[in-house]
């Protein structure tokens, strides 16, 4: 499929809205905004999950799913020098920090600074090199005193996020910081918009669901899942494309961007919905891989397949380059691909399938 301008015009809004864990709220709006008039009714939870119904009356619950958060940094420590040390906000990667531009999140506004790094020429043979660490990185915003920080709004807890942009690579490749996993968010909207152009009517109720605080342990899965209470959920997330450099192929599977969605195999994926999803690929000649996940899918999925005494899940995952990095790229042909994935798959469900093994 190609996408429509006014698709691409909101997923460049999307992603360049900064949404980090536990802040996901404007993030979150643009989304609501962008799906409402594909959706019935549009439900949010306390912290911050947000959902569109289509048939919200109906007993039989469907939920398409994907994470709206993404990583960041904390202020931890200000030094009376006025240089910030950060901790985590979810797996942000200390290897590249250094020299990299940020927002800082004050109280009086965004405010810039850089994670400083000392220059080559002062950090000795490289035997003795210094490594990015937690305790060894820091951000220098101009000022020279803690005070003077705390003057620009500066204070423990402020949210520091990257500000790099969406852009087109070789017009084969979206890139951005945050695909991980907006871009979910983004393939989910494009379903719930195919089915109301289409004029789709579907029997049962879909809950087009983007959930929060994914990176920091699936909470905002968890939490959705009590509260809705589906009977099928199919969650989409990303997946590492292992084909580039330093990356072992044995431990990490096969995966490519270009081949296709990836329907991953794991003790909380359900046979049938899994199948399913595989049937249609087939028969709707959608290219697709497959992966393995040993435990946890690490994904919402395990979220929800655990759930209210179980609910019967999938998961469908877009390759994507360097994971959490601010240069993380997709191929645009299969965002297009998970898309109608999930869409001529929901066309497949019926309220009385049967989803027990036995």
């Amino acid at each position: 499929m190609k996408f429509e301008n006014k698709s691409i015009k909101f997923l460049e809004e999307y992603l360049n809205t900064a949404s980090p864990t536990g802040y996901e709220h404007n993030g979150q709006k643009v989304w609501m905004e962008y799906i409402k008039p594909f959706v019935d009714k549009i439900e949010f939870d306390h912290y911050g999950t947000c959902y569109g119904i289509i048939n919200p009356e109906a007993e039989f619950k469907v939920v398409i799913e994907a994470h709206a958060d993404e990583i960041s940094w904390y202020v931890n420590y200000i030094t009376d020098e006025g240089l910030i040390y950060v901790i985590r906000n979810g797996g942000s990667d200390q290897m590249i920090a250094p020299s990299k531009v940020v927002n800082i999140h004050g109280e009086k506004g965004i405010v810039k600074g850089v994670f400083g790094w000392p220059a080559i020429h002062t950090r000795g043979v490289s035997s003795n090199e210094p490594v990015p660490k937690l305790e060894n990185i820091f951000i220098d915003c101009g000022a020279t005193t803690k005070k003077e920080v705390e003057d620009l709004g500066i204070f423990v807890g402020t949210m520091i996020t990257y500000p790099d942009e969406f852009f087109e690579l070789n017009d084969r490749y979206f890139v951005c910081r945050a695909l991980d996993n907006r871009i979910g968010g983004f393939m989910i909207a494009e379903v719930a918009r195919l089915l109301k152009e289409n004029k789709k009517k579907i029997p049962f109720g879909l809950y087009i669901t983007n959930s929060v605080q994914e990176e920091v342990g699936l909470y905002g899965a968890d939490m959705i899942a009590d509260t809705i209470k589906p009977n099928i959920a199919i969650i989409t997330d990303v997946t590492h494309d292992t084909t580039t450099p330093m990356i072992e192929k044995k431990k990490e599977g096969d995966q490519k961007c270009g081949d296709g969605p990836v329907v991953f195999f794991a003790p909380s994926v359900h046979h049938v919905i899994r199948e399913l999803i595989v049937d249609t690929a087939k028969t709707k000649e959608i290219p697709f891989q497959r992966a393995a996940a040993s435990r946890a899918t690490g994904t919402d999925t395990d979220a929800f397949a655990h759930s209210n005494g179980g609910v019967p899940s999938a998961l469908i995952s877009l390759p994507l380059r360097y994971m959490h990095t601010t240069v993380e790229m997709v191929s645009k042909e299969d965002v297009s691909n998970v898309i109608k994935l999930i869409y001529e798959t929901l066309l497949q469900i019926k309220p009385d399938m049967k989803l027990k093994y036995h």
